[in-house]
């Protein structure tokens, strides 16, 4: 079992949330997003040249920041 960031998962790929390594503002955001420690997020798609990145976390779908999803570690990566 490794830690790596939300953002290196590829489309279609399911992780465990192991953490969040952002300044208290952006924390505070992915918190309220649903981004906790231990749910389960799926990468559905990235969008092209460094663009947002599609997230379900739980039942919920959100676009992140390529930038603010390298502040979540995720580990348990199933294909």
């Amino acid at each position: 079992m490794y830690s790596t960031e939300l953002a290196s998962l590829k489309p279609g790929e399911t992780a465990l949330i192991s953490g969040l390594v952002a300044e208290e503002g952006l924390q505070q955001r992915l918190l309220a997003l649903g981004f906790r420690t231990g749910r389960q997020v799926m990468m559905i798609r990235k969008a092209w040249l460094s663009g947002p990145l599609h997230i379900r976390v739980g039942t919920t779908e959100v676009m992140v920041r390529r930038r603010d999803a390298q502040a979540i570690q995720v580990t348990n990566i199933i294909s």
